[in-house]
């Protein structure tokens, strides 16, 4: 696993705007000040999209690689573990979905210190001069909310109840369209996609923790493959 940045993906060109499951070439060096195995800094103009892995054939070719990832067994405290070197991204398989829990973020918009850093975000990888029609991006708008995962996960020990809280950008795309097409009814289907339809399929979080913080762990990526045939249930056993 290798964990890349910055991408600054709303303001690459299209032609260099992949999609989730797409492979890309870049040249990439391991980040210095970030002692986490798996980060490395991307240079951004290198950058090339390449073939995208298919879901086709009840994810044979993206199973393949994700049987590959480290998986969290479990242990006998409410942290994953977080020692030195140790990998910082795993896949945690839930045992059960208990609930999407949200909650109102204590601040509903950015502070003034944090509009200063996308700012200066933006203007490290794109002059004015250079973007369309001579008009600045409109600063990512802030989600209102924070969303997190209640659920059990087995053990060496038994049944452990856990939340972690979920920061995959598909989240946050999902809340402002529901918002979008429901208006103050976007609770309803938001929830219906997380607390039905992805327990329809066989959920797995893919967890990786802080820099700064190495025993704070979040979900940054929902994998959702379809439930697995008989003949290849047992990869995940």
């Amino acid at each position: 696993m290798r964990r890349l940045y910055p991408i600054p993906f709303r303001l690459l060109d299209k032609g260099k705007q992949f999609k989730k499951w797409q492979w890309i070439r870049a040249r990439t060096v391991k980040a210095t000040r970030d002692h986490r195995p798996e980060s490395h800094r991307l240079f951004v103009d290198t950058l090339e999209c390449q073939e995208w892995v298919s879901s086709r054939n009840q994810w044979n070719e993206r199973l393949a690689w994700l049987v590959k990832i480290p998986r969290w067994a479990g242990v006998d405290s409410h942290r994953l573990p977080s020692h030195g070197n140790h990998e910082s991204l795993m896949l945690v398989h839930p045992e059960r979905i208990l609930a999407l829990e949200i909650r109102s973020c204590a601040r509903q918009d950015w502070t003034a210190e944090e509009k200063q850093k996308l700012l200066q975000e933006q203007a490290q990888f794109k002059l004015f001069s250079e973007i369309e029609g001579g008009q600045a991006p409109a600063i990512l708008r802030k989600v209102p909310y924070d969303f997190y995962y209640r659920y059990h996960h087995r053990t060496a020990v038994g049944i452990a109840e856990r939340v972690h809280k979920i920061v995959d950008w598909e989240v946050a795309a999902l809340f402002w369209n529901c918002h979008r097409l429901h208006g103050k009814g976007w609770e309803a289907p938001f929830r219906r996609k997380f607390e039905e339809d992805l327990n329809n399929r066989q959920l797995m979080f893919l967890v990786g923790n802080l820099h700064r913080f190495q025993n704070q762990w979040f979900i940054v990526s929902l994998i959702y493959p379809p439930r697995p045939a008989k003949e290849t249930a047992n990869l995940w056993q």
